[in-house]
């Protein structure tokens, strides 16, 4: 079947959602505002589709800009499904990616950004090297650098504009520390995340010329997760779009904004949609949750939504469980009896569809104990897991093993799927079809002689290292800390490690471990859904905070909101006894009204 045949295809099992059609039927700059489990990933891959078949002429493409790379990476899984790949006409990435890669890599010199002539990305080292130096280089007397990380990281972010009375006067020391810092990383040579998409915001500001050649490029920019992208990508939007002239298609939704710690603004979609010359539609029908669960969302927001569940049909159902006992005593409660008669109703559900999920990630190590004093196998995606879930290089590795576990058997997944990945992963290095071949051998090497789940992991990573990873990620610059996160990782597995135990089945999810429960943080939760989901820890002084101003405590709502969206079947609330955060409060009062 056809490029083409196949979004027809899917587009036809739109035109039942108005919203959904909607969106899909657009033509000039178009904003969808998509609630919980509406389908807007569907409805923004289809749309892509459409627009790279009929809108958009060889040999140019569009660019698609998300929040992480596990969002980028769902996109791209699902445009492949419709025949299209990423990587040739489509780049899809993160803000911090799209400006690396398509602005301050190649343009750095001619649109003069002042970088070094050699410049890289920096390591987590060289990060906390140059901010100690520029904090002994600005401020007086004995303080402890770790105060001012946030506050600089959160100031640059905000003030995006260095040539502006608002940088240097809003709170001068904040100003001199953020351009010592930033001198500090220049002569060593590199860059941080945040000066990506700065640096980017600058180069289109001060060089029109460069507008125009993306322009050239990319005619249409889609934004996913528009929401939580911040000020610099909001800058470029109304730059590119709005002045450029690229057209712009971006899908977000001010109610689950929950990253306002790293600059993430929803009054930028919210004034975005409301602009004369966008052409704004609503995703309401939620396809993921129970109507009960739905209308209990509604109350966790705060705020009149019409939402509704698709399927009238799928009650949902939402428990309250007040718990005596520190963390780890709920936590053994919740392993022996709340999840076990949870399952129980649901006999076709397993603890794959499980997620727990709590406010911070020090509670999931109660959770965790908990969970292995009942033989149950997990998998955490908070900042305590063993490794970065949102890593690149790491989401790649756990694809190779799952090859190397079975995998090659059943080609899930595909080894050009691999290919494909890793040639992503290592553009820099790969960039003609000698070195792509090289790269297909190399990867073929390592792989195929390690194709057993019960090896230590450490055996199977030092082949890949030694003889992939280290060849081409040793010539990519935007790869220096994926590289030392892996290194990191390595240490822990190694034979003098803390998990030297761990087997390469472990690690892929293979056999007996794929029936793994998540644990994860609230916020990482985000984007993803469970059939039967407990939300952990939902006490007074935990969400929201005690100290928390009227702003966080309106994310925190939002965040409560998200995790409670995340269930299909069945959501569970459990807090100490006695000491029920207020927005558990509501939701009990709401249950007692309903019945």
């Amino acid at each position: 079947m056809s490029e083409r045949a196949l979004y027809l295809q899917v587009a036809e099992q739109l035109r039942g959602n108005p919203g959904q059609w909607d969106a899909y039927e657009s033509r000039g700059h178009c904003v969808v505002l998509a609630g919980p489990g509406s389908g807007k990933t569907k409805t923004l891959t289809t749309k892509m589709a459409r627009m790279l078949a009929e809108d958009v002429a060889e040999p140019r493409g569009i660019a698609c800009i998300t929040y992480n790379n596990e969002c980028a990476r769902e996109l791209e899984d699902r445009l492949a499904g419709l025949g299209v790949e990423a990587g040739k006409r489509v780049f899809i990435g993160t803000v911090h990616s799209f400006s690396l890669t398509q602005i301050v890599l190649p343009y750095a010199k001619v649109a003069r950004l002042g970088l070094p002539e050699r410049f890289g990305v920096a390591t987590r080292a060289e990060r906390q090297e140059s901010f100690i130096e520029a904090v002994a280089h600005t401020i007086e007397g004995r303080v402890n650098p770790q105060d001012y990380e946030f506050l600089v990281g959160n100031y640059r972010r905000t003030y995006l504009n260095r040539e502006t009375p608002e940088w240097s006067e809003t709170n001068p020391q904040l100003a001199r520390l953020a351009e010592a810092y930033e001198e500090a990383l220049r002569r060593r040579g590199v860059i941080d995340f945040d000066d990506m998409p700065l640096l980017a915001v600058r180069a289109l500001r001060t060089n029109p010329w460069l507008q125009r050649a993306l322009l050239a490029k990319f005619p249409i920019l889609v934004v996913d997760e528009y929401q939580d992208l911040g000020s610099a990508l909001h800058r470029m939007v109304m730059g590119l779009c709005f002045s450029a002239g690229m057209r712009l298609f971006a899908v977000g939704d001010v109610d689950q904004s929950i990253y306002g710690f790293t600059g993430a603004r929803p009054d930028l979609l919210r004034r975005l949609s409301e602009r004369d010359d966008v052409e704004t539609v609503r995703l309401r029908l939620n396809y993921r949750s129970g109507n009960r669960i739905v209308a209990a969302s509604r109350v966790a927001l705060g705020e009149d939504r019409d939402y509704e569940a698709a399927d009238a049909a799928a009650h949902g159902t939402v428990f309250t469980h007040p718990i005596g006992g520190n963390y780890e005593q709920q936590a053994a409660v919740l392993f022996r009896n709340i999840v076990p008669q949870a399952l129980a109703r649901h006999p076709l559900l397993s603890h794959r569809d499980v997620a727990v999920l709590y406010p911070a990630a020090w509670i999931g190590d109660a959770v965790a104990i908990g969970a292995q004093a009942e033989g149950i196998t997990v998998v955490r995606t908070d900042g305590n897991a063993l490794y970065p879930r949102a890593s690149r290089m790491m989401q790649w590795l756990e694809q190779c093993g799952q090859w190397s576990c079975g995998g090659w058997r059943s080609g899930k997944p595909r080894f050009t799927h691999l290919i494909g990945e890793g040639r992503r992963l290592f553009a820099e290095a790969i960039r003609n079809s000698e070195q792509l071949a090289s790269f297909h051998r190399q990867l073929v090497s390592a792989l195929w002689d390690s194709r057993d789940a019960r090896l230590p992991l450490c055996v199977w990573l030092e082949r890949l290292r030694t003889g992939v990873i280290e060849v081409f990620g040793s010539r990519c610059l935007a790869l220096r800390d994926e590289m030392e996160t892996l290194a990191i990782f390595v240490a822990r597995v190694s034979q003098t490690g803390d998990r030297a135990d761990m087997s390469l089945g472990e690690f892929a999810g293979d056999g007996q471990h794929l029936n793994r429960m998540t644990l994860s943080t609230l916020h990482s939760a985000k984007g993803r859904e469970f059939g039967l989901v407990f939300m952990f820890g939902l006490d007074i002084g935990r969400l929201p905070r005690r100290d928390a101003t009227q702003q966080q405590r309106a994310e925190a709502r939002r965040l409560f909101y998200v995790g409670l969206t995340r269930a299909k079947a069945e959501v569970h609330l459990l807090s100490t006894a006695g000491r029920a955060s207020p927005f558990v409060t509501e939701i009990v009062q709401h249950l007692a009204e309903e019945e």
